[in-house]
Parts: C-alpha cells; sequence; structure tokens
C-alpha cells in the first residue's frame, strides 16, 4: 500500500515532469500556448514516469546480468546537473548511432577536471553540458566497454532517463544503486509504478 505522502511526492514529480516536456515542446513551436496547457494536464493525468528498456552485453555487470536485463527507467525530459547526478546509471544516445540506446553510469559532470591514466594525455575540463560515462565492468579494455575511455565526453541532452530498478531473471531483480539524490528523488515513482509482474512478462530470456 503506497501511503498518501509518497503519492503526493509522486503527483510533484509528475506535474514537474509534464510542465517540463510540455514546454519543450513549446519553445520548439510544435504546440501552441492552448494546446501546451492541455498537453501538462494530459501528461499528469494518463502518462507515465517510466518505462521498460532491455539492455544487452555485458558492459554493465554486475549491476545488469551479463546476458543482459529488463530496465525500469525514469524518463528525463531534460538532463542537467540538477536532475541527473554523478553516480546515476543512465540511459543515453548512443554518440556513434541515433537510433540506438546505451546503458552507462554518469562519472562527472560540467566543470570537472578529467586526469588519464596515461601521462602522454593533457588534463582537460569537461565544458558546460558535457559528461563522463563509463561503464561498470571494469574487466572490460575501453573499446570493449564502448565508455568516454573511447568517445570521449558526451552532451547531457542525450541522456534521456535513469535506471531504477533491474530485472535479470525472474527471481533475481531489484533497486539500481544510483546516487543518493537520484535514489531520493526516484523514490515515489518506483513505489508507485513498479510492476514486477509486467517486467518479468517483458523479460528476454
Amino acid at each position: 500500500m503506497v501511503s498518501l505522502s509518497t503519492w503526493c511526492r509522486y503527483l510533484v514529480h509528475k506535474i514537474e515532469y509534464s510542465f517540463t516536456l510540455g514546454w519543450k515542446s513549446y519553445k520548439r513551436g510544435q504546440i501552441s500556448d492552448r494546446e501546451l496547457q492541455d498537453a501538462v494536464w494530459k501528461n499528469v493525468f494518463q502518462g507515465k514516469l517510466t518505462y521498460l528498456h532491455w539492455s544487452k552485453g555485458e558492459a554493465m555487470a554486475p549491476t545488469i546480468g551479463e546476458r543482459g536485463g529488463t530496465l525500469l527507467v525514469r524518463k528525463i525530459p531534460s538532463a542537467d546537473p540538477g536532475r541527473v547526478f554523478v553516480g546515476d546509471v543512465i540511459v543515453m544516445k548512443d554518440p556513434d548511432d541515433s537510433d540506438n540506446y546505451l546503458v552507462r553510469r554518469l562519472a562527472a559532470t560540467e566543470g570537472y577536471e578529467m586526469v588519464s591514466k596515461d601521462e602522454k594525455d593533457e588534463p582537460f575540463v569537461l565544458e558546460k553540458d558535457q559528461c563522463w560515462v563509463l561503464a561498470d565492468n571494469e574487466k572490460l579494455k575501453p573499446k570493449e566497454a564502448k565508455d568516454s575511455r573511447l568517445f570521449g565526453p558526451v552532451p547531457m541532452t542525450g541522456i534521456v532517463g535513469r535506471v531504477i530498478y533491474c530485472l535479470r531473471t525472474a527471481v533475481d531483480h531489484g533497486p539500481v544503486q544510483n546516487s543518493h539524490y537520484g535514489m531520493r528523488k526516484d523514490s515515489p515513482v518506483l513505489e508507485v509504478e513498479l510492476d514486477v509482474d509486467d517486467m518479468v512478462k517483458n523479460h528476454k530470456s
């Protein structure tokens, strides 16, 4: 049973998400003033803050199983350091293929100084709206991991969601370890929208 306070926190997140999404469409000229209000309320009453995503490969092991996993992802309509945090497991557009998505951990954001283990590489500071992402599997080489060690900094605008729950098998599943701030923000969303049975039904074994 979800408590009243959790429902209230969830509703606040839903209103914020709906307004941000609607405002983006309005700024792009996709909807008018009147349509903006309708879009916000439609999202509040009919939309969800999460979606299911299938991740394959061993780059994020052990967080996600080496054979892949079904992920519950919280939608992020406009990624910035106030909405996604260092330590979060995020879903982002593949820098090499915009039709594909990667699941990686956010390791640094704008303002961070990046220092390579290779002394030949010059240190540099991440610019505004840039971030650095890494695979969790430390056994993989950069080319195998396909993260920022291979393709460098990526734009924050490429982040579309934060992974909040992972189902590896029908009996092996649980919340994903994100940053303290991310987990606190996602707590009411997870309580309201998590449906393990639905995840099992959609799982690719």
